[in-house]
């Protein structure tokens, strides 16, 4: 049986998530410039991303496409270039609160749909030292904001408010409801 979903991403946080769920679904790696455009929103650049993942597929299956940011004030941060940025994003989140903003979006052959999910994340005091050993152990290379809310990264998380899901890279309650709008029954995918 072919898959209900093509996944426009390579990230695992987000292949785990939709397994988990029980989703059949093929991963398709997708290349797109991630940079904002001038004046951009961080709530329209994950939107707009995740619309450019969905669709940059031509195929007959759904296309779900997400991207993810972490904004504090006016700064977004994206995945991190190297241990000093990384080093340098996670003093910058030390003791503050934080927004992870995520876009997802549901390309059908009816048009694509997105939803934006926004989480604050308060984190504890960091000390150089710890950002630099949390770098050294991998978690951090590949991820906004340079931590994993699932991982190592969650010991810098006091409290959050909103989707813990939608840290990791795909909130499950607005992925479904896009899924469901397009008549993919959460409870019949394993059939």
């Amino acid at each position: 049986m072919a898959p209900v979903l093509q996944l426009a991403s390579t990230s695992p946080r987000r292949r785990e998530i939709l397994a988990s769920l029980g989703f059949r679904f093929d991963v398709v790696e997708v290349e797109t410039d991630e940079r904002p455009l001038d004046g951009e929103l961080p709530s329209d650049l994950v939107l707009r991303l995740a619309i450019a993942k969905a669709e940059a597929l031509n195929c007959g299956s759904c296309v779900l496409g997400a991207d993810t940011v972490v904004v504090l004030g006016d700064r977004v941060f994206g995945k991190p270039r190297d241990a000093e940025d990384a080093v340098n994003m996670l003093l910058s989140l030390s003791g503050c609160k934080h927004t992870v903003l995520t876009g997802v979006a549901l390309k059908t052959p009816n048009g694509t749909r997105s939803v934006l999910s926004s989480t604050d994340v308060q984190f504890r005091e960091i000390g150089q030292g710890e950002a630099l050993r949390y770098w050294q152990s991998g978690e951090p290379a590949d991820k906004a904001g340079s931590y994993g809310i699932q991982g190592l990264g969650g010991m810098f998380v006091k409290a959050i408010s909103g989707s813990y899901s939608g840290v990791m890279g795909l909130p499950v309650f607005e992925t479904i409801e896009l899924l469901a709008s397009a008549g993919i029954d959460v409870f019949e995918k394993k059939r």
